[in-house]
């Protein structure tokens, strides 16, 4: 199995995000964040690299590809959308062909329909084997940025690259050696969004535009000051352009995220000629936009939905967000401190009544 991060809702759609060669999963860190709101974030390291084990025999496509199944397998995600840099990008193509009915969507960034040469893999894979990794230490820095790239940022991804296991790292240019899925790109249903940087050495523009124009319906999207590795270079560009691409959670999805389906259901079902527009209002405006907001998560969220419905004696509804606010991750313990800071601010009076509401709830609950 591989090293594998989840972030994120549990009951939101899965977006698994795969890495570079020579990188480690954090080099998404600047984009997992924020997708993380509204995404069940799936992070994996490549073998040998980050805290992934070398995979014996991990030579090919089909058994990278296969290896990320079992990740998701392992994170609960039946069907998921899926962006990658270069490797990982291949590997999103890779599941999109030979698994198109759990692949939703595809985002390859700076990725490839066919990386170089069969033997310049081989000659890397030689190279690493003899030398290691810090042979391709310097050659990184020219080809994965800019000049004007951020430097910490930069060295921690050079860092990553001396850290990976030789092994791994051979392993997976062996891989590469035998990819070529050129003729197959018009087979690709998933919508796919092409993210090439314009400053990019290893994968030029045009070898990019070659996957949107074989892709039916792909969009291609060229990053300027952008090298190989675009989500560290330009991360805010590349969050702005997988936003745009991603599908949005829509009010009701979010509204049966947060309080569940049964009370949604009830509330659906109890819908009469008179209130109708009543619960299409606060679907779309309270969940559809207030809760799907990036400033906040939903823990935080909770923690104020709480304390606005204790200061307007709105218990009927406390009941309700009592039960939301252990969906979104509040323990009993941390609902207990939000009441006690009602106390002084709401009055003891509605923390008392408060109080009570949210005991009977969570005795429910257990």
């Amino acid at each position: 199995m591989l090293n594998f991060r989840v972030d994120g809702p549990a009951h939101a759609p899965a977006l698994i995000l795969g890495p570079s060669l020579g990188t480690s999963l954090r080099v998404w860190d600047a984009q997992a964040a924020a997708l993380s709101r509204h995404f069940k974030i799936i992070r994996y390291d490549l073998p040998g690299h980050g805290a992934s084990p070398v995979v014996q025999g991990a030579t090919s496509m089909e058994s990278l590809a296969a290896l990320v199944i079992g990740v998701a397998d392992a994170a609960g995600a039946d069907a998921f959308h899926y962006a990658g840099i270069s490797l990982g990008g291949a590997i999103g193509a890779w599941l999109a062909l030979r698994h198109p009915d759990r692949v939703l969507s595809l985002t390859m960034v700076c990725s490839a329909a066919k990386f170089g040469t069969e033997e310049s893999w081989h000659e890397r894979s030689a190279l690493v084997r003899g030398e290691g990794t810090r042979a391709l230490a310097d050659l990184a820095w020219g080809r994965w940025f800019t000049p004007d790239a951020d430097k910490d940022a930069a060295q921690a991804m050079i860092d990553d690259l001396l850290a990976a296991e030789d092994e791994g790292y051979a392993e997976c240019c062996e891989a590469l050696s035998g990819y070529d899925i050129r003729a197959e790109l018009p087979a690709v249903t998933a919508p796919t969004l092409v993210i090439a940087g314009r400053d990019d050495p290893a994968v030029p523009p045009a070898v990019a535009r070659e996957l949107a124009d074989g892709i039916p319906g792909a969009t291609l999207h060229e990053l300027p000051g952008a090298a190989h590795l675009a989500p560290v270079e330009r991360p805010d560009a590349v969050l702005a352009a997988m936003r745009a691409h991603l599908p949005q959670a829509d009010g009701m999805t979010v509204r049966r995220a947060v309080l569940g389906d049964e009370h949604v259901d009830r509330a659906v079902a109890n819908t009469t000629g008179f209130t109708a527009d009543f619960q299409d209002l606060i679907t779309r405006y309270a969940w559809g936009e207030i809760w799907t907001r990036p400033g906040l998560d939903r823990r935080t969220r909770s923690c104020v939905t709480l304390t606005a419905l204790v200061a307007g004696g709105h218990l009927d509804e406390l009941a309700m967000h009592v039960r939301a606010a252990i969906r979104n991750g509040l323990t009993p313990d941390e609902i207990k401190e939000v009441l006690l800071q009602t106390a002084i601010y709401c009055g003891v009076p509605a923390a008392n009544a408060a109080f009570a509401v949210a005991q009977r709830t969570l005795g429910s609950l257990e």
